[in-house]
């Protein structure tokens, strides 16, 4: 997608928090998070696994909504933009990395979840550009040194902390499309040098990029259908492919999806598929009228579209909803079409949605992975 939620911007906020806090309250405050026993039956399975990334409407409902969304996913992923502006102004990356994701990823080992990374070297935000504190140092990813800076940080995330899954670039056909070629290039070969450098260390851990959906349709840039062939030719290192989309943008209810939606675009290609990013609003924003009802048959409609692919995962990627106020200085007012598509409300109260999704999740688990 061209403009979306900055996927690690709460990311950034729940290790604020968790610096104030000592680690040992913090784990003693999740550990008695218990899994509610599913009823299964053997023709209610699923292949993929479920989960979301820290989010919460603000900084002190964190640990509270980590709390909440805990019990009812077998998964993990953090997905962000890597800190460009810390890493050019001195900081280590294994010390960032040590001091922002270490705690939290051992979390979810305790858990037991299945991690992914998901490292975006573009703008999360608008997808013709650079990443805005890579652009206020004069730099793009056009240039090799921020490339090389990128695959080095990749590197040291996988080695450091040892996800069983890494993406190394997001919503890749979109950036192709709607950026700057050079910009494009640069995203390309960020990505393939981190690959290069990762395979070489570590045979286990499943590379992969995004891709999304609602763009390779045609859908969200008035086009025909485009696929997305190119990108397995850009980017031949993947092993999985993400799949991001938000299609409460191009269809008015989710019940016009079709039902081949993420399958076509596999057609030709054999290898496993997750969602990495998406959603539906809950409420109208701009033009879409969106209401909870909308909101909770795509939870329903989702795990249809998921079952037809054999999926190996599916993130939410928010649990909650986000209060726009609390956005950084400068975050631009697009955002606003994302800030309603948790599965409960700044609030933490649930919505329909939300049993929807507990309702694919206490189907059982038979991992594709």
């Amino acid at each position: 997608m061209m403009c979306k939620m900055l996927p690690g911007y709460w990311f950034c906020i729940s290790h604020v928090l968790l610096k104030t806090v000592p680690l040992v309250i913090f784990m003693l405050m999740l550990g008695g998070c218990k899994k509610s026993a599913p009823t299964t039956s053997n023709n209610n399975i699923r292949s993929y696994r479920m989960g979301f990334a820290v989010s919460a409407p603000n900084g002190q409902l964190v640990l509270q909504s980590l709390n909440m969304w805990a019990t009812r996913a077998d998964a993990a992923i953090i997905s962000t933009q890597i800190p460009w502006g810390v890493l050019y102004g001195g900081t280590s990356p294994e010390t960032y990395i040590n001091q922002n994701y270490k705690d939290l990823v051992n979390f979810y080992r305790t858990k037991n979840f299945k991690v992914w990374v998901y490292l975006d070297p573009a703008n999360g935000l608008d997808r013709t550009a650079n990443a805005a504190d890579l652009a206020a140092l004069g730099k793009s990813i056009a240039q090799p040194e921020p490339q090389t800076r990128f695959a080095r940080f990749a590197f040291l995330v996988d080695s450091l902390l040892k996800p069983d899954h890494i993406g190394l670039a997001l919503e890749t056909n979109a950036i192709r499309t709607s950026s700057p070629s050079n910009i494009y290039q640069g995203v390309k070969a960020a990505a393939n040098l981190a690959a290069n450098s990762i395979k070489a260390y570590d045979k286990n851990v499943k590379l992969s990029v995004s891709i999304q959906a609602d763009f390779a349709w045609g859908l969200l840039n008035g086009t025909a259908y485009q696929g997305i062939d190119a990108d397995f030719v850009d980017f031949s290192f993947i092993q999985e492919l993400g799949i991001s989309s938000y299609p409460y943008l191009v269809y008015n209810q989710p019940q016009d999806i079709p039902a081949n939606y993420y399958s076509r675009l596999l057609q030709g290609h054999s290898l496993p598929v997750f969602i990495s990013e998406g959603g539906w609003s809950s409420q109208a924003v701009a033009n879409y009228s969106e209401t909870l009802q909308k909101q909770q048959d795509y939870i329903t409609k989702q795990s249809s579209l998921l079952d037809g692919i054999n999926a190996i995962a599916y993130f939410q990627l928010t649990f909650t909803d986000f209060e726009q106020s609390t956005f950084p200085p400068g975050t631009p007012a697009i955002i606003s079409l994302f800030t309603h598509i948790g599965l409960v409300d700044t609030t933490l109260q649930a919505k329909p949605a939300l049993s929807a999704w507990d309702n694919t999740f206490h189907r059982t688990l038979k991992p594709g992975n």
